[in-house]
């Protein structure tokens, strides 16, 4: 996909200067046989009309080996159009730049890819890199080789500048959620280009690899697509860690008799099975350089057994189990090895029994157990399921299981378009075999439940810089839970990353609605919002009727997907008056908060206006003006050393930034305040009568009293905004209550109430101690 077509002498020149490039130890699969024809191919001119070009002859091939029934006049024409446009173009290294799309198109061959897939990979380049346009590849090969073109073509970086590279994984991400055959195709192209980077200089190599490394490896193993991703992460491995990997590469040059230990082992399991007469074949499947480390750095010393894992093929799933009854029969099992994803299938597609079995000679040998379907996927994920929309060249669904959208347990949701600032890609082309949203646009039937949710967010995330950070961040999370809700709502499921909180399953079921989310249910019992949930847990959310209640700071501490995070980043950047994390230059004075200061606007840079503020507290519903005597508008807002509420006398000061506080005239705060001169500010409550209050009961400890708490509060109409419970302390136990009164008179008989509740001893206004050392206001 980069743009390396060079002329041949600057190209001599990078391949003399530059550092050699590496080469892997040995390859998981042979997909290098781009021979002397592929070479010469680009300037051999075209190919007779009624035969192949000699050149993607490998390429026909291998994808005549997985569709013995494709029509491969396509691929020619592909082909024909690719070289004459590339012609006179040359990598870096110094090869026509044809050979570039030709190792693309074969490693999607060698996969098991279909036609129109390979046709696409033919012309991936043609569009970015010559004169080529887009209409003239949907005319010549139709709606959907465009779509796929349009899609793995990036963004002008002359239009975009640094922000180019994220905007060009959004724009390519956004398309695969229609198709995932788009993404299929950048990482051949991002694996061919890996396997000749060392030609680049060596910070340049670096810079692709952490790429790499952070968005295209995690890509390819949530697609599934094993064989592309054990190749990449070995190349990455060379550059990024070179110590690492050649100490890796000479513990495996230094053992060469290991395979024959696992021969051994496999042996005795095929016979085992021939003489239970299933009919199965046994390999040694040698493990990738990445793999031995993270043994190595596991079980420390090696042996041979730890150097690769037997493979099991057999013909039905129940063949799967019937091995599996085998080998613990005849052979010791560990059974803390054992994980069946034949029932439970991986969030991407993956399908095994995992196992280990020690041998009469004390080798421990890990086992997997599979069908030949199972395998082919589990080499080639989304792309040996073929075609999403239909077409006769689609792979069948591995057996046993359901379509790979059931098997998430969501519907495939309607496609998610780019944000306003993001490039957009084709409009997909419609089929009669594709499900389709509303407004006519088709979406991918295998869209995973990770990639809707990636394709939900990215909307909220305009800004290059945020998008870039958290798909890193969602990408890292490598495993998948799935919780139920027990509201009976539909969908009944939701699926979280490992390590999810109530606070992102709120998120994920109610957006933004989950700003007033005050706690949960978790298997039926109450949980704070910060509890990690776990795979197969019921969780019921519990919402504030507070319409103006809204996260903290601290839900971030418990947020782990990135529709969470810039949910609450984003409500907390519009309502700076609530509880924003403090400048830590700044040393705050008595009852200042946090969202005291307007400097913590993110309008409000050197040289910039910041616009008048309102003169009422958001948060509390209370309704505050200040009388600053023609001086500027500025936020009023009660200070939560003391919480006033309607009628309580007040009084304000100003704190920096200029906005007001206002305190209850008997706060402790406010007297540090006039003892260090500062001036107070005349405020006076508005019409409404609402606000929020907090509020302190003491009591003794009793089974029940929470409940009868909450009753009381709940019976004189208020609603809970948040509540904490301290341990209990020789038999005693603290309750603060923040609560929304509809009116705020009413706080009498509510303390009355929860005072004359069983065991509650004192029913107190929260009041926080003063700082002993006020600091003085400057102006």
């Amino acid at each position: 996909m980069s743009a390396e077509a060079t002329n041949p002498v600057s190209a001599a020149e990078d391949a003399a200067t530059d550092v050699t490039v590496r080469r892997r130890g040995r390859a998981r699969i042979d997909l290098r046989r781009l021979g002397r024809a592929a070479l010469l191919g680009a300037t051999a001119g075209p190919a007779p009309r009624d035969r192949l070009p000699d050149a993607i002859g490998h390429v026909a091939e291998a994808h005549r080996a997985h569709h013995p029934e494709a029509d491969l006049t396509v691929l020619r024409r592909a082909y024909v159009l690719a070289e004459s446009s590339h012609r006179g173009q040359f990598r870096k290294s110094g090869e026509p730049y044809i050979t570039h799309p030709l190792a693309v198109t074969l490693i999607l061959a060698e996969l098991g890819a279909e036609t129109t897939t390979l046709t696409a990979s033919l012309l991936h380049d043609t569009v970015e890199d010559t004169e080529v346009t887009l209409d003239q590849v949907r005319r010549e090969f139709g709606d959907e080789v465009a779509y796929l073109v349009d899609g793995v073509t990036k963004v002008e970086k002359i239009d975009y500048g640094a922000a180019a590279e994220p905007e060009t994984f959004r724009k390519m991400l956004v398309a695969t959620g229609n198709d995932v055959r788009v993404m299929s195709i950048k990482l051949a192209d991002r694996l061919h280009n890996m396997r000749t980077l060392g030609v680049m200089r060596p910070e340049k190599q670096a810079r692709i690899a952490r790429v790499t490394r952070d968005v295209l490896i995690p890509l390819a193993e949530r697609l599934g697509v094993q064989a592309l991703k054990t190749e990449l992460e070995d190349l990455v491995f060379a550059i990024l860690h070179p110590e690492e990997y050649e100490a890796t590469r000479a513990l495996v040059a230094g053992n060469p008799h290991a395979p024959d230990a696992l021969g051994a082992v496999a042996e005795q399991v095929d016979a085992v099975l021939r003489e239970a007469g299933i009919g199965a074949e046994v390999l040694v499947r040698p493990r990738h350089f990445v793999s031995v480390h993270r043994v190595r750095l596991k079980r420390g010393e090696l042996r041979g057994c730890d150097f690769g894992r037997l493979l099991v093929l057999v013909a039905e799933d129940a063949d799967c189990y019937a091995v599996l009854g085998e080998l613990h029969t005849c052979f010791t099992p560990v059974i803390s090895e054992f994980k069946d994803f034949i029932a439970a299938p991986k969030f991407n597609l993956y399908q095994s029994l995992h196992t280990a079995v020690a041998a009469p000679d004390g080798a421990v040998a890990e086992v997997l157990i599979r069908t030949h379907r199972m395998h082919r996927v589990a080499e080639a994920g989304v792309v040996a399921l073929g075609n999403p929309h239909g077409g006769q060249e689609t792979t069948e669904q591995p057996e046993g299981t359901a379509p790979p959208t059931e098997r998430q347990g969501i519907p495939a949701s309607p496609t998610t378009s780019a944000s306003p600032a993001s490039p957009t890609t084709s409009a997909s082309p419609a089929t009669s075999a594709s499900p389709a949203t509303e407004d006519g646009e088709r979406v991918d039937p295998t869209r995973p439940g990770w990639l809707s949710r990636l394709l939900e967010w990215q909307q909220s995330a305009p800004d290059p810089d945020t998008f870039w950070t958290s798909l890193r961040a969602d990408l890292a999370e490598d495993d998948e839970i799935t919780v139920f809700r027990a509201d009976g709502g539909a969908p009944g499921t939701i699926s979280l990353p490992a390590g999810a909180s109530c606070v992102d399953a709120a998120y994920a079921q109610h957006g933004e609605a989950a700003h007033a989310c005050l706690g949960a249910r978790v298997n039926g019992r109450l949980a704070p919002l910060s509890t990690v949930l776990g795979d197969g847990d019921t969780v019921q959310l519990l919402l504030a009727q507070d319409p103006v209640s809204g996260p903290s700071p601290e839900w971030l501490d418990h947020a782990r997907t990135p529709a969470a995070r810039i949910a609450i980043t984003g409500w907390l950047r519009d309502h700076p008056e609530g509880a924003a994390p403090a400048d830590p230059r700044h040393q705050p004075g008595p009852g200042d908060r946090p969202g005291d200061r307007s400097d913590d606007r993110p309008d409000n840079r050197p040289g910039t206006r910041p616009e008048p503020l309102p003169a009422a507290d958001r948060r509390s519903g209370a309704e505050l003006h200040a009388d600053l005597d023609g001086e500027r508008p500025a936020a009023v807002r009660p200070a939560g050393c003391c919480t006033p509420v309607p009628p309580d006398e007040i009084t304000g000061f100003r704190v920096r930034g200029g906005s007001v506080t206002v305190h209850r005239s008997g706060c402790a705060s406010a007297d540090a305040m006039r003892r260090v001169g500062r001036a107070p500010v005349a405020v006076r409550w508005g019409d409404t009568a609402q606000g929020r209050v907090t509020l302190v009961a003491e009591s003794f400890g009793r089974p029940g009293l929470l409940a009868d708490l909450t009753e009381a509060i709940a019976t004189a109409g208020a609603a809970v905004v948040s509540a904490t419970v301290e341990p209990p302390s020789e038999q005693r136990v603290r309750h603060t209550y923040t609560l929304h009164l509809p009116d705020a008179a009413e706080l009498p008989a509510l303390m009355r109430a929860m005072r004359d509740v069983p065991g509650v001893y004192d029913v107190s206004r929260a009041r926080h101690r003063a700082s002993p050392r006020p600091r003085p206001h400057r102006t």
